[in-house]
């Protein structure tokens, strides 16, 4: 695809731009700036306490945000939070990173060190009342999404270059080993955020590269949509009125005055149309 098929879809400047969620009853995009503090959509600027990354859609006017200290219930319209639970609030070192809700009602979230220290990081899922960690030992955990006929997930941890395939028992729980689904290593990628389309292929934000990836079932590359203008892009999700608008957050966090320079729509929020329509995020059920 041509590299003109990216276009501006917000012009606010994230410093760390994440967790892009469409939400399918209101029709409205969602992102965060997790190091900014703010929770961002069209017109909408809201700023927390704490550094919230990813969210999940509970109603029409309810979302599940998870922050560098607790699981909130955020009410969009008035802004009021009510804490769920805490999420690894006694740790000063990690805050939350990527999250996604799964097709059973979960919620799959990782953490990470601040300043990305390694092996800080793990891997949790919210089900039901429950918060469970699933995986430890992880520097930047990513790509957490899953597959339209269900029976596993995805994720990362970024550092290493792998996209992970991990099956799900009947109630959405981790079993057995995971495995390698797509070395990205091998060409020089670094995986963020991820999202899948309603065919079952794999987009990939890749840190540092200027492009979204898409993989298909059996992990490999089949597509490449870049972005010359921002180099850091961190989360892709699907939207719009058929599914088919992808829009892609991104950062400025690292880069240089001269390396903005030369990317000035670091940290905007991007659209482009998609290959397929992507599949509609599943409710949380708390």
């Amino acid at each position: 695809m041509s590299t003109d098929d990216f276009e501006i879809f917000d012009d606010t400047s994230c410093v760390l731009g994440e967790g892009a969620l469409w939400h399918p009853e209101r029709a409205e995009l969602f992102w965060f700036d997790i190091l900014g503090r703010r929770l961002h959509a069209p017109g909408r600027h809201l700023v927390f306490e704490d550094m919230p990354s990813c969210a999940g859609w509970i109603d029409r006017d309810r979302l599940l945000v998870a922050t560098n200290t607790a699981l909130v219930v955020l009410d969009i319209e008035t802004g009021a939070q009510e804490r769920l639970c805490d999420f690894d609030s006694a740790n000063p070192v990690t805050r939350s990173n990527d999250g996604r809700a799964d097709p059973h009602g979960g919620f799959y979230v990782s953490t990470m060190g601040i300043d990305a220290e390694p092996g800080a990081g793990a891997l949790y899922r919210y089900y039901r009342g429950e918060l469970r960690q699933v995986r430890s030992g992880m520097t930047i955990p990513n790509a957490i999404c899953f597959p339209p006929e269900g029976g596993f997930f995805h994720y990362s941890d970024t550092p290493t270059g792998m996209i992970m395939r991990q099956r799900t028992d009947e109630a959405g729980w981790p079993v057995g080993e995971a495995e390698v689904f797509v070395d990205c290593k091998r060409s020089g990628h670094n995986p963020d955020g991820a999202v899948i389309d309603a065919e079952g292929t794999l987009w990939n934000a890749q840190w540092g590269s200027s492009r979204v990836a898409g993989y298909d079932r059996d992990g490999r590359e089949i597509a490449v949509l870049d972005c010359p203008t921002a180099p850091q892009l961190t989360c892709p999700a699907f939207g719009g009125e058929d599914m088919k608008t992808m829009f892609v957050t991104s950062a400025t966090a690292g880069l240089s005055e001269a390396e903005i320079a030369d990317a000035p729509d670091s940290g905007r929020t991007f659209r482009t149309r998609a290959v397929a329509p992507g599949q509609k995020e599943h409710r949380v059920i708390l």
